[in-house]
């Protein structure tokens, strides 16, 4: 029993210092809202509806050219 003392004071030790050590996950909100750019989308309405209406002015039966 002497003998075997010191080999479970060491597992047990080292057993309580591997799990004392678990990582911790904290979940929290941001500090700041979180915003969404919606700028891009508008861009590009805007060029496609430019386009279409330079297709119609250009186009052949404009008589433009």
């Amino acid at each position: 029993m002497n003998k075997l003392f010191p080999v479970i004071f060491v597992l047990v030790s080292v057993l309580l210092f591997l799990l004392s050590c678990t990582p911790t996950v904290k979940v929290e909100a941001p500090e700041e809202p979180i915003t969404i750019n919606l700028n891009v989308k508008i861009e590009h309405e805007i060029k496609v509806k430019i386009e279409k209406e330079l297709d119609s002015i250009l186009s052949e039966e404009s008589g433009l050219f």
